[in-house]
């Protein structure tokens, strides 16, 4: 009996998504657990699992839009299919899609005890004609199935063919995901609505580079993550915001709403566009929580898996446009937010210190704002003691002999 997969409801209010991108074929073998399909919603994107093992009849194409509840695919567990005889193929399956029946001699042979492959990894490892011995030393005493299959090929990449335009002056025309309707939607809103201003200054980073040079090595062995910018300026802007709550809060109506805490979100890239999962209370965590808690974010956002609960909230964001090499932008808010800070590449350039010019790594920040919430004087000075708390980063930790080390915690 076939099992349905049906769309869950990603969240409230949200009662139609869009099938993005099935990762599994019509008719293809999957495991039970196996992420079989990618689903978008208007706030995030989320995959769906096969419930059993067994053969994958997709009913619905990608591109899609369908409310929550519709059966997108069905499950044909392994037990309902028959078995065809040796050298034959089954009735059951179409012309088109037969069934490969693999000779005894090349079969491969069984893994040691403790190992154990899936039918759909074997079925996998006899096509790539790996050895089963191979795999089973880089999973030693585990269950190998479809994802460690993969994981094991990765390393081994195949060169890279770079694509050019043809000249042919044909066009492609693709269905935008629901997630980046709703983000358009979101960013004429905020011209729209909001009175953004963005205000400049720039922050000599040469303190944060000693530290992690100084420090790097035995933070990564202590908590399994190097030292990076964001978890400072995490730091920096909370404590910031601090003396500077107005630059924390947000219009809802003809009220100003002004939180006692700071959900700080963190703007990053991901596959399906750009996301903002929330560190919550972020004026409770110390640098390597912020950290840790970053890289935990940014590998679920890498790997498509932030959820809407990981987005709820955010009181303040933080933009990294650096990463991919921006010198200076002008970040545009998040709303219903009244503030955002954008941070950019560090670059070594002259600067004057004590009536000389000397070359120091400098970065320019960025805070956008809604005036109709902030004044010009609070959004300036909360820039600039941002940048104090950078510059010198002994302001924000504990008086002790090593006020650094005290910070770092190693």
């Amino acid at each position: 009996m076939a099992i349905e997969i049906k769309v869950p409801s990603p969240g409230e209010s949200i009662t139609q998504v869009q099938v993005a991108k099935w990762l599994s074929a019509d008719g293809e073998e999957v495991e039970k657990d196996q992420e079989v399909v990618e689903i978008d919603s208007d706030k995030a994107s989320f995959p769906l699992v096969a419930p059993e093992d067994g053969i994958l009849k997709i009913l619905v194409a990608e591109g899609e839009t369908v409310a929550v509840g519709t059966i997108i695919a069905t499950i044909v567990p392994n037990a309902d299919e028959k078995k065809p005889e040796a050298g034959k193929i089954s009735k059951n399956i179409s012309p088109e899609k037969p069934l490969l029946v693999v000779p005894e001699s090349k079969k491969k042979k069984p893994l040691k005890a403790g190992t154990h492959i899936s039918p759909l990894a074997g079925k996998i490892l006899t096509e790539k004609n790996i050895q089963t011995k191979d795999i089973a030393a880089a999973f030693s005493g585990m269950r190998i199935g479809k994802k460690e299959v993969e994981s094991y090929l990765s390393g081994k990449k195949e060169p890279q063919i770079m694509q050019v335009f043809s000249g042919s002056r044909n066009v492609e025309r693709r269905k935008l995901s629901t997630l980046r309707l709703k983000l358009a939607e979101r960013l004429v809103s905020v011209k729209n609505e909001t009175a953004m201003l963005t205000t400049f200054n720039e922050v000599n980073m040469r303190a944060i580079l000693d530290i992690k040079e100084k420090y790097n090595e035995a933070f990564k062995e202590k908590y399994g993550v190097g030292i990076g910018f964001m978890s400072f300026f995490t730091r920096a802007v909370t404590l910031a915001l601090h003396e500077f709550p107005q630059v924390n809060s947000m219009l809802d109506g003809e009220d100003l709403v002004i939180p006692d805490y700071v959900d700080m979100g963190i703007a990053v890239s991901a596959p399906k566009g750009l996301v903002v999962p929330v560190i919550r209370n972020s004026e409770k965590m110390s640098i390597p929580e912020l950290e840790i808690r970053i890289k935990e974010l940014a590998v679920k956002a890498r790997d498509n898996r932030i959820t809407i609960e990981d987005m709820k909230g955010g009181t303040f964001t933080i933009t990294n446009g650096g990463v991919f090499g921006s010198m200076m932008s002008t970040p545009i808010l998040n709303p219903p937010q009244s503030a955002i800070l954008g941070i950019h590449k560090i670059m070594d350039r002259p600067i004057a210190v004590n009536g000389k010019v000397v070359i120091h790594p400098m970065m320019y920040l960025a805070l956008s704002y809604d005036h109709r919430v902030i004044d010009g004087r609070e959004s300036v000075t909360f820039l600039v003691k941002v940048k104090e708390y950078i510059e010198d980063p002994v302001k924000m930790a504990e008086e002790c002999e090593d006020p650094v080390k005290r910070m770092l915690d190693v």
